[in-house]
């Protein structure tokens, strides 16, 4: 088999966080005429046009939604489903390799190869090794990090561990070619909200009338883009027009790493793709975790970056209009924290991810079946 003819599978739940890093290696690997498969759940029918794949499957998986005998053997038997057509779909594929990214969806494809002697390997995009990915580590071949610690990665999983970083997609590189212009010292200030693929109802709440408790020339100086949920944007358009703001609002933004490369400050949940991407186009910004996340992953996440100076953490429980509209006075006020945040963003960040889990996975396919890779 050559090289153009060999192919790897890659397995990702359905929300953005797993699978934009999944879309990011299928490019690359594309590039080094490697074919890619994916292997997903339901959710990732608004992702797979553009997924570059030469086929996407859909197997049976659950989340364990319970801990009630009922639910855990409901989930069982659906595992155990999708683990048989999983099984099944590996030998009609052959990949020479298969990846995991995280979530549900990945246990049934990781179990199978695993059972079939194919050389395997997970991300983590977290700095937390979320809780699929923990049930797996001990069976894949290697374990591929985003950070350079990750918790509850227990030291019997070090020595399969490699930091490749988090990869994204081509057009975050794109965008990250701009370096960072602090705003003028009368000049607009652009300011980007957005809460994940979904938007955040919280930013809605909070951040229009933080804004609109900034004075009158702050005010009349800012450009807001802000991500909303359809059914909020009427209402925060208004609470903008009210308050004098200039704002462009919207429920999805397809230029996003666009308009983060123009932003002056960013605010914005910190799940792993939104770190990724901020730090490899090197913006600051006022993160704000999902609270009640499994694992705290982006708590974690957002705490890694405040304390590099990359960014500015505050838990949702904490944070109301007043807070926010002093916390970005200051920063506004201070002409030399955006910058050196900035600056700080752009050192964390790791554009050449992708290419070295491209490593990886090359490394990956060279392994004969059931031997451990190097």
């Amino acid at each position: 088999m050559t090289q153009r003819e060999a192919s790897v599978l890659l397995a990702a739940g359905g929300t953005g966080g797993h699978l934009f890093p999944a879309q990011a290696l299928a490019e690359e690997l594309e590039r080094r005429g490697i074919v890619v498969d994916l292997v997903t759940d339901m959710r990732g029918d608004r992702y797979g046009t553009g997924f570059p794949a030469r086929q996407i499957y859909r197997v049976p998986a659950a989340t364990l939604a319970g801990r009630s005998p009922i639910a855990m053997v409901r989930t069982a038997i659906l595992l155990g489903r999708g683990l048989a057509a999983a099984y099944m779909l590996l030998g009609k594929v052959r990949p020479r390799a298969v990846v995991g990214f995280g979530g549900y969806p990945t246990f049934p494809p990781l179990k199978a190869a695993s059972l079939r002697g194919i050389p395997t390997a997970l991300h983590e995009q977290n700095a937390v090794l979320g809780r699929a990915n923990r049930m797996l580590a001990k069976g894949v071949t290697r374990i591929a990090t985003s950070f350079e610690t990750t918790r509850l990665l227990g030291p019997d999983l070090q020595a399969k561990a490699v930091l490749t970083g988090n990869p994204v997609r081509s057009a975050v590189i794109e965008a990250a070619q701009g370096p960072y212009a602090k705003p003028a010292p009368a000049g607009a200030i652009e300011l980007l909200v957005f809460g994940g693929s979904q938007g955040a109802r919280f930013f809605s709440e909070v951040v229009p009338p933080a804004l609109a408790r900034l004075p009158a020339d702050v005010r009349g100086r800012l450009n807001v883009v802000q991500q909303a949920r359809a059914e909020d944007v009427e209402r925060v358009v208004g609470a903008y027009r009210d308050s004098g703001i200039r704002a462009d609002v919207a429920a999805f933004f397809r230029d996003l790493p666009q308009r983060m490369a123009a932003a002056h400050l960013v605010i914005a949940r910190s799940g792993a793709s939104t770190v990724a991407e901020l730090t490899v186009i090197g913006r600051p910004s006022i993160l704000v975790p999902l609270p009640h996340a499994l694992d705290n992953d982006q708590l974690q996440n957002a705490t890694r970056l405040a304390e590099s100076g990359a960014a500015w953490c505050i838990e949702q429980k904490d944070l109301s209009p007043e807070r926010l509209a002093g916390d970005i006075g200051i920063l506004l006020g201070d002409p030399d924290r955006l910058p050196a945040a900035a600056a700080a963003a752009k050192q964390l960040g790791r554009p050449d991810a992708v290419g070295r889990l491209a490593d990886l996975v090359e490394e990956l396919m060279r392994t004969r079946r059931g031997q451990t890779a190097p």
